[in-house]
């Protein structure tokens, strides 16, 4: 950069000078030109006026002379010349000068000579008897004057040019020193900001770079051990049921279980060992959809209660298991969603509220419809959660209670799935518990979705009848 800004400033002034020098050589032969017409014309008429008076006898003894001076007849013949034969001059009578002053009494020209790179200017004037007095003088040409002045015009341009490189050199070490010493791992320190007013746009951007790189850096080392964790707590959570169905197997085949009632409580252990490795599986499948954005999910109209009841329903079973009832409270609320997101939220919310809850325990399931938003809530009176886990019951496999986990089974994703698909669905998620006392998930629902299909103004129950589907 350095030696650009250099080079720049050294072809500038190069340029410039050459510029200079000829705009000066033209304007000093311009000016001199304009002299020497003057100056030859006042010659021309005191000339004139004494040949007018004293007739050829002022030719006399007249001596050099800085003029050449010619006298012509009216017929071009050439009656004088102070610088050549007369006798043997060709006739004047066609020279522009010559014409001129036939007819007007003044003319002027000027040829130039190219073998003897000179300019040749005349003024003549007509005489009271009818013949012309004509001055030339000669004039070097500006090409010959630039051959004159090149030789010190070189000295005083390869001076300049020296002079131009040293402070060019300067110039930029000076400019480029501030950008040399900027601390690009803080680019808005003080000193940064000291240098140049101009690239502080610049700085700041680069600010925001180095800022997001390092989040980027951190979310990418954190999603990194998240999958490692996951990795990990994959494996042992398959191996586990895997251990169980080959040891039962193992039985079996050696014929170690003499009954028929030994081999079906063998077989159903196999069954159940088997059906949690599918569960485990699904929902790492649906993790691994939900991390990559939810594509393909197909968004269309739903009614928010009714898929609640669709949940609650396909529990009933395991609540009458755990001795828990399960009732859903609200109104039909549609919203613009994906369907079986939305199942799959309620049903691990009501899940996981009824595995910890204790028998005789109830949970609500209530649906609200608001102006913009539909809110989900499931109220539980379990165990509840420690405040010092509730910012890790949503992390992959981890259980608030590991003794209790063993007893109620399932994956260990639940949770972890609702807030993939929360996130998926531009919806909030949020959490109180009390120990002893039960939680409240809360799931709040744009019903206003930009870039969905018909995300228009949605209705509520007592403005939607028959608007929608039979689910």
């Amino acid at each position: 950069m350095r030696g650009k800004i250099s080079r720049s400033i050294f072809f500038a002034l190069l340029s410039v000078l050459t510029l200079a020098f000829i705009l000066i050589t033209v304007l000093m032969y311009t000016h001199f030109t304009n002299e020497h017409f003057d100056q030859l014309r006042n010659e021309t008429k005191l000339v004139a006026h004494a040949v007018a008076g004293s007739g050829a006898q002022y030719f006399d003894g007249l001596g050099e002379t800085d003029f050449r001076i010619t006298w012509i007849t009216e017929d071009g013949r050439i009656l004088y010349d102070n610088e050549a034969d007369s006798g043997v001059m060709e006739n004047h009578m066609e020279r522009d000068e010559i014409r001129s002053a036939l007819q007007t009494g003044y003319g002027e020209s000027s040829r130039y000579s190219s073998t003897l790179l000179e300019r040749q200017l005349y003024t003549a004037q007509k005489l009271p008897d009818g013949t012309v007095l004509r001055l030339s003088i000669t004039q070097a040409t500006i090409w010959n004057l630039l051959l004159r002045f090149l030789l010190p015009m070189t000295g005083i341009l390869i001076g300049a040019l020296l002079i131009s490189t040293i402070l060019a050199s300067s110039l930029s070490k000076r400019i480029v020193e501030p950008l040399n010493t900027l601390d690009l791992d803080d680019p808005m320190s003080d000193g940064n900001r000291s240098a140049y007013i101009e690239i502080r746009p610049l700085l700041k951007r680069l600010d925001d770079q180095r800022r997001q790189l390092a989040n980027d850096r951190e979310e990418l080392e954190r999603t990194s051990q998240i999958r490692q964790e996951f990795t990990a707590n994959a494996s042992h959570e398959l191996k586990t049921p895997l251990h169980v169905i080959s040891g039962y197997a193992e039985l079996l085949e050696s014929g170690m279980v003499p009954t028929e009632e030994s081999r079906r409580l063998f077989a159903g252990k196999i069954r159940t060992e088997a059906q949690r490795m599918s569960e485990l599986v699904e929902d790492i499948i649906d993790l691994s959809r939900l991390d990559s954005g939810g594509i393909g999910m197909t968004w269309e109209l739903t009614d928010l209660y009714r898929i609640a009841l669709n949940a609650v329903e396909s529990l009933a079973s395991t609540a009458g298991h755990y001795g828990v009832t399960v009732s859903v409270l609200g109104a039909s609320t549609s919203l613009f969603s994906v369907s079986h997101a939305l199942y799959s939220i309620i049903y691990n919310l009501c899940s996981n509220a009824i595995h910890y809850s204790e028998r005789g325990g109830h949970v609500i399931v209530r649906v609200t419809c608001l102006p913009d938003t539909a809110v989900l809530s499931v109220e539980d009176n379990g165990i509840g959660i420690p405040p010092e886990d509730l910012d890790r019951i949503f992390e992959r496999f981890y259980r608030v209670d590991k003794s209790r986990s063993k007893e109620v089974g399932g994956t260990g994703l639940g949770l972890s799935i609702v807030k993939h698909t929360v996130r998926t669905l531009d919806a909030q998620i949020s959490v109180t518990s009390e120990l002893g006392k039960g939680s409240v998930f809360t799931v709040t629902f744009p019903r206003k979705l930009g870039g969905r299909p018909n995300g228009s103004r949605q209705v509520c129950a007592d403005d939607s009848a028959g608007t929608l589907p039979d689910r």
